[in-house]
């Protein structure tokens, strides 16, 4: 018979503040180890907590672009639990009253119909610290840096049927996160990341029992670590063992999952509301401030790209993978770009220098204006299109503009119609072979004609009248 699997997936986004989510300091990715924790962070005794309201402001986002409940009231709880890296023993969480319930993600199957995922809830929490195994040998150190850092953590409901589904959920999630700006998504950095709850049943039987895989950062990893997990419970079932309720980690290297610990149940941490936060009250006119600055989701956006824009679906897709290159491409059409060629260059020529030098749009030393630029010296034809590459390669380097590249190079296109003719006739002088059988019939050799005079004038003709004279000429 087959089997079911039943996923639900609790992700933890780190939020983009500035400072922790009850003190003041830094969440500043990198710093030498507990160097950024208060006394508070290190729950030093008449330490008291305060609010980081910019973290309320980021849930709301959250909720409104997942179509949730704000909860009019809040409440902060004591998650209890005993670890080196948390020096409280418990965690402030949310339990009963969490800030965001009841919202959704669509997802798209692979058929092309989409699956609606319900999302329980997205809570408010603080982060642990960090056990560093391999600082000293024979000995584990504790790195507060991260304790207290503020968190999201966003709980599916287990409607999730398979390790693809899951992750289509986890990016259309993170695609989401990164473009509110509430998370920076660095999976590598642990600003994004996940545990799995999977479990296996017969079809038309109840579910079966769960098991958590623990702390999974990357999306292939998270697909392995579940499909693992299926097959672990089916051989089990199916040898007539039960599977346990636990907590397991998985070993990339080995490409399987060892147990942790016993999965625990809510009330085995005794929460209870913690006694030095007040429940915060959320007000429709809190709401709406944040509605304010509520941008265009990326499904409404890529529709105005085509419909707008002419775009072709395939781009629109594609640029709306990151909001930042939205933006620029939006900035860049402001100045006057066309909008076919600006995409056709951030998805090519910009997209291939970020990737080589390994930084973000955000980051890029070619700012929206000055490609803009440099693309009005193609539209005008002061520039070829090849002649434009080798100026951005040179912009990408130097951070001169354009025009400045173009008049210390001597890179004008020449357009005078007298001095292509002349490399025009010299080509086709070099040529007799390739002339006799374009006569023949061979009309495709065209190509050929333009990129030699190309060549010969250094790439600054007009390809425009090389194709007009090379044409004429082998009538």
């Amino acid at each position: 018979m087959t089997w079911e699997v039943v996923i639900g997936l609790e992700v933890h986004t780190q939020l983009t503040t500035k400072t922790k989510l009850f003190s003041g300091s830094s969440i500043q990715y990198g710093a030498e180890p507990n160097s950024q924790a208060s006394l508070y962070d290190l729950a030093m005794p008449g330490t008291l907590p305060v609010f980081n309201r910019a973290v309320l402001d980021k849930a709301i986002l959250l909720g409104l672009a997942i179509d949730a409940h704000i909860a009019p009231k809040t409440v902060f709880e004591r998650k209890n639990y005993f670890y080196p890296d948390l020096p409280t023993g418990y965690q402030i969480s949310q339990l009963a009253l969490p800030i965001v319930q009841n919202g959704h993600l669509m997802i798209e199957m692979e058929d092309g119909s989409e699956k609606k995922i319900r999302i329980n809830r997205a809570h408010m929490e603080c982060d642990a610290g960090k056990s560093l195994h391999d600082e000293v040998y024979g000995m584990t150190g504790i790195d507060l840096n991260r304790a207290g850092t503020p968190l999201l953590e966003i709980v599916s409901e287990p409607d999730l049927n398979s390790a693809k589904e899951a992750i289509q959920y986890l990016r259309k999630l993170h695609q989401l996160v990164t473009w509110l700006g509430i998370c920076d998504g660095n999976m590598q950095e642990g600003s994004f990341r996940c545990d799995a709850n999977v479990s296996v049943h017969k079809p038309g039987t109840p579910f079966g029992t769960r098991a958590e895989i623990k702390n999974i950062n990357s999306f292939r990893f998270i697909e392995d670590a579940i499909n693992h997990e299926v097959e672990r419970q089916i051989e089990i079932i199916e040898a007539g063992g039960e599977v346990v309720q636990e907590t397991r980690l998985y070993d990339p290297d080995k490409n399987e999952t060892r147990s942790m610990r016993t999965k625990e149940e809510a009330n085995d941490y005794r929460y209870f509301p913690d006694p030095n936060l007040l429940p915060i009250v959320v007000t429709d006119e809190m709401i709406d401030n944040v509605r304010e600055i509520f941008p265009e989701l990326p499904e409404a956006l890529a529709a105005r790209l085509v419909s707008e824009f002419g775009l072709s679906e395939y781009d629109a897709s594609v640029l709306i993978q990151s909001r930042a290159m939205c933006d620029y491409f939006g900035a860049m059409v402001k100045l006057g770009s066309e909008p076919k060629m600006t995409a056709n260059w951030l998805l090519g020529e910009v997209s291939a220098t970020l990737n080589q030098k390994g930084v973000l749009i955000d980051e890029f030393s070619v700012n929206a204006e000055q490609l803009a630029g440099l693309l009005a010296r193609i539209q005008d034809k002061t520039i070829s299109n090849s002649i434009a590459k080798k100026v951005f390669e040179t912009m990408a380097e130097s951070g001169e503009t354009a025009d400045a590249i173009i008049e210390s190079q001597g890179l004008k296109q020449v357009t005078d119609t007298g001095a292509i003719e002349g490399w025009v006739n010299e080509v086709i002088e070099k040529n007799p072979k390739q002339v006799e059988q374009y006569k023949g019939g061979q009309t495709k050799l065209l190509g050929f004609f333009v990129g030699q005079v190309m060549k010969l004038s250094q790439g600054k003709a007009d390809p425009a009248v090389i194709n007009e004279l090379v044409a004429d000429k082998l009538k």
